[in-house]
């Protein structure tokens, strides 16, 4: 098939285009490069898929020296509504994954308008771009965030996320509801995806796996919210990836065009517990500065998967002590590497 990955530089869209592409798809990645975090990482990710610094410019179509004609890359912004209808109507999409959005919960209290710009304005670009290309299927993701502070656990997708309590997770919740009106206007087949707590190597920085285990390498103290009452469904990447490749490549058993499903990994793991395996991962005690609640966030995520697993049979495997490790031992050789 012939997929249009956004957010194709980033931590989930990097891994599943290296995974399509194994797989012999034809694969279009898409990214703004935002600064948002470490730009250098990023193009990193890029150059894995055979994307150089210097080939990069906006609105270019670039193809990757490694993958050849089974990748390509450009530089664009999703609410871009010239050049991404364009795209469109060049490339002729069989189904589009979207990943690309302004990532971050704390972040949008300081920048709401960064979050309409990217995650609404984006997204309905990019349904009207499937609307009018005639694609028929779009998976994209949403965020466990949009179950606010819902306290009966687990996560279930019919549970009611009416009161979001951050910008990140109010418009994640709007994705969700013009993605249904898009499935019942115009018969596109839309599947959102809530993601929890996803780690694992080539991760975010501002991610608790990345500056849990940055902090304690070099001696710095990590901060510990909620003096440490938290617990996270914390999921590998690789059980993330299956997932979203079971659902782009086969047909669910469902009628319903508009889908949600919760996919995580289903076993919420204590934040302290968490640190824990870090520590012993790395060999080294935490320096843990206690702070409390942050605005925006919420005490315990936990994923019902029951869905995902009836209509595609995905299924977590990697434990977290697995999980860590494999990150940590990224991290070191990523770093060195660097230095």
């Amino acid at each position: 098939m012939k997929i249009l990955v956004t957010g194709a530089a980033g931590f989930i869209g990097y891994h599943l285009c290296e995974r399509l592409v194994s797989l012999g798809h034809e694969v279009i990645g898409l990214d703004n490069i935002n600064g948002y975090y470490d730009v250098e990482l990023k193009l990193a990710r890029l150059k894995n898929l055979g994307i150089l610094k210097s080939t990069i410019d906006y609105n270019t179509l670039v193809t990757s020296d490694i993958h050849r004609a089974q990748f390509h890359f450009i530089k664009l912004n999703l609410e871009d509504q010239e050049n991404l209808p364009t795209l469109f109507i060049e490339q002729s999409f069989d189904m589009v994954c979207n990943l690309a959005a302004q990532a971050g919960v704390r972040y949008s209290l300081e920048k709401p308008m960064k979050y309409v710009e990217s995650n609404i304005v984006g997204f309905v670009n990019l349904l009207e771009c499937c609307r009018n290309s005639k694609v028929n299927k779009l998976v994209y993701a949403s965020s466990s965030s949009v179950y606010g502070m819902n306290e009966k656990v687990p996560f279930s997708t019919d549970d009611n996320v009416d009161f979001p309590i951050s910008m990140y997770a109010a418009t994640k919740k709007s994705n969700e509801l013009m993605a249904h009106t898009y499935s019942h206007l115009f018969n596109i087949e839309t599947i959102g995806l809530r993601f929890f707590t996803v780690y694992g190597p080539w991760g975010r920085p501002d991610m608790a796996m990345f500056l849990f285990t940055d902090a304690i390498i070099n001696d710095k103290p990590i901060k510990v919210f909620n003096k440490g009452n938290l617990s996270r469904d914390f999921t590998f990447i690789d059980d993330i990836i299956e997932g979203v490749i079971k659902i782009l490549e086969k047909n669910s058993c469902s009628n319903n065009l508009y889908r949600l499903y919760n996919i995580g990994n289903g076993n919420p793991v204590k934040l302290l517990d968490f640190i824990e395996a870090i520590e012993r991962t790395i060999g080294k005690k935490a320096i843990k500065e206690i702070m409390p609640m942050q605005p925006g966030d919420v005490k315990k995520t936990f994923a019902d998967t029951t869905g995902l697993l009836n209509d595609y049979g995905y299924e977590p495997l990697t434990s977290v002590k697995d999980g860590v490790a494999k990150f940590i031992a990224w991290y070191k050789e990523y770093y060195d590497s660097e230095a």
